[in-house]
């Protein structure tokens, strides 16, 4: 019974890239070029105008105490359109371990050309999170296991993100790092043994490339690095079509790039096809599909990632091209 629950606790957040015991535990959003604020704190303000998007993850559908994820994010610009404002809301559900985080986001945006369409932001952001680990959840016998008997459930830590954006009506890039002080903060608690808090850091690209008049592709990279288990990687590819559908693509893969990682274990790998809708000029629906396809047990369970985002008008709008990014 220990052993059912460690299955779900500890194996099925690295079924992807289980390593020697060391996996990155930040949440992978497919969709992450339509929830850049969660990467990047500089992303705050990007659009020049207001807008809320909300996300919910649900990983390996089907499978016991799977993860479940629930975003929310609103962010836009104010004085002039030279700071981004941003406030983003999280939750994350695995087996008897949840955690809830709250940020807010500011970023200092510089015009880099007197259009305003070349702009470089520098981000921060602060804020908290909450771990907790329902015990009551488990088995009755793993209820009065003594590791986890008098110990502390539930932590509240602060956080602190920074990260830099740039873009152009063409291409964009960003850098990115999260989980600066949560580690400092944790105890040596079982919230430690089960769900480590490490620095993670991004390195987003992308551009856009004009095919015809109605139809433009897009292609991106994200890189994730957490300094402990293999680096995360995603390639994507998208194709606008009439500036109202968005139609993708991805694959996902890890780096084995430490000397700890045994060779033998099975690499992550994923296909991830997804789509985007503008309704409207307010409205976006997007959907994205997950499929594991490196032969391990996830294999025999999808993932599934929808997204909703609404825009507020504004009629003044100083923006001289679209924000596809």
């Amino acid at each position: 019974m220990y052993k059912n629950f460690k299955r779900i606790i500890v194996l099925l957040p690295c079924m992807l890239a289980y390593v020697n015991g060391y996996c990155q535990q930040d949440v992978q959003f497919s969709q992450y070029l339509f929830n850049g604020l969660y990467i990047n704190p500089a992303y705050a303000g990007y659009r020049e105008q207001w807008n809320v998007n909300v996300f919910y993850r649900q990983q390996w559908a089907g499978f016991p105490g799977a993860p479940k994820t629930f975003s929310a994010a609103a962010d836009g610009t104010i004085i002039n359109d030279r700071v981004g404002l941003g406030l983003q809301l999280m939750n994350d559900q695995l087996g008897a371990q949840k955690s809830t985080a709250l940020y807010l986001s500011y970023a200092y945006r510089i015009r880099m050309d007197e259009s305003g369409n070349k702009t470089l932001a520098l981000g921060l952001s602060g804020g908290f999170m909450q771990q907790r680990l329902n015990v009551e959840a488990l088995d009755p016998a793993t209820q009065n296991d003594i590791f986890y008997s008098n110990v502390k459930k539930t932590a509240m830590m602060p956080d602190v993100r920074v990260g830099v954006y740039y873009n152009s009506d063409r291409f964009f890039a960003g850098l990115s790092a999260d989980n600066l002080t949560t580690g400092s903060f944790q105890d040596e608690t079982i919230l430690k043994n089960y769900i480590p808090l490490k620095p993670h850091l991004y390195l987003t690209a992308g551009g856009l490339i004009p095919l015809t008049e109605d139809v433009l592709l897009k292609p991106s990279l994200l890189l994730k690095e957490d300094f402990a288990g293999p680096t995360s990687v995603d390639i994507n590819a998208f194709v606008l079509l009439a500036q109202k559908v968005w139609i993708g693509g991805a694959y996902r893969t890890a780096v084995f790039n430490r000397s700890n990682i045994d060779k033998s274990v099975t690499k992550s790998g994923a296909v991830v096809g997804l789509v985007q809708i503008f309704i409207n000029e307010k409205l976006r629906f997007g959907y994205a599909y997950d499929q594991t396809v490196n032969k391990t047990g996830a294999t025999s369970y999808s993932t599934h990632e929808f997204s909703l985002g609404y825009f507020f008008a504004r009629p003044k709008a100083r923006m001289l091209s679209p924000r596809y990014f």
